[in-house]
């Protein structure tokens, strides 16, 4: 059985939890680490889960609200930690004590009862990961930070069961922000964060009947509102606006079947 449950989703901080399970035993990947330890330890323990239960961590890129803690985490709980060459060089090569394992675009990731396949996306960061998790039967996307889905990111996400998708943001709502002229041209850009439409877009062009669940994530708190993005997602799909659950930047979600 795989599950994913957000910790919390948005620029102030990132992180998933991804479990599969075979028989009696489960494998734990959390996916980003943006959060403080104090409060990552809070939202594991939210969902039942304790720091000593995470078997691994995968880094998407270095911005802020992904890395976080991602060191301090692996090197008090001795867990290794995932991430592109690129990432690990644009946050300055720290020591990880031989924990650091390097991640690339293609290639399979073996945790036990979990495969992860990291695949690279268009985004303003060193070299930047997404991934596809799969527990062998059913299998999770978790697409948060790019600008736009090319050939290669809808390519590695076919027939999946289960999206984590960004719907960053409005793009109404941006152009009419307080944000300066570069700032706007950053985000709405082709490198920068998707908007609800565009998050439409993918989901629509990623339907399929084995496509059960679609989970709005990373909303900007200042150019999206949860109602703008349910009802772009639930559009494209053809669905109900409740249908589409929405990742919130405290709460998370609750702990989701794919």
């Amino acid at each position: 059985m795989l599950r994913f449950r957000s910790l919390g989703s948005g620029s102030s901080g990132n992180a998933t939890v991804v479990e599969a399970t075979q028989g009696s035993r489960s494998t734990r990947l959390l996916v980003d680490c943006g959060l403080g330890l104090k409060q990552l330890g809070l939202r594991l323990a939210r969902a039942d889960i304790s720091a000593s239960q995470i078997d691994a961590i995968f880094i998407t890129h270095e911005h802020g609200d992904h890395i976080g803690c991602a060191r301090a985490f692996a090197l008090r709980e001795r867990v290794p930690v995932w991430m592109s060459a690129g990432t690990y060089a644009a946050i300055g090569s720290p020591d990880f004590d031989g924990l650091l394992q390097l991640a690339s675009d293609g290639t399979r990731i073996e945790l036990d009862a979990l495969e992860i396949v990291p695949f690279t996306v268009p985004h303003d960061a060193r070299e930047p990961l997404q991934l596809r998790c799969s527990d062998g039967d059913a299998s999770l996307a978790i697409l948060t930070d790019l600008g736009h889905a090319s050939a290669h990111v809808l390519e590695q996400l076919a027939l999946c069961n289960a999206m984590l998708l960004e719907c960053n943001h409005d793009s109404d709502l941006l152009a009419a922000s307080a944000y300066p002229a570069f700032l706007k041209q950053r985000v709405g850009g082709m490198h920068g964060h998707l908007c609800n439409q565009d998050a439409g877009a993918i989901a629509a062009a990623l339907q399929h009947p084995g496509l059960r669940t679609v989970v709005a994530a990373h909303l900007s708190a200042h150019n999206n509102r949860p109602e703008l993005a349910r009802a772009a997602l639930a559009m494209a799909l053809g669905c109900a606006p409740g249908d589409i659950a929405v990742a919130d930047p405290q709460l998370g979600t609750c702990w989701t079947a794919v």
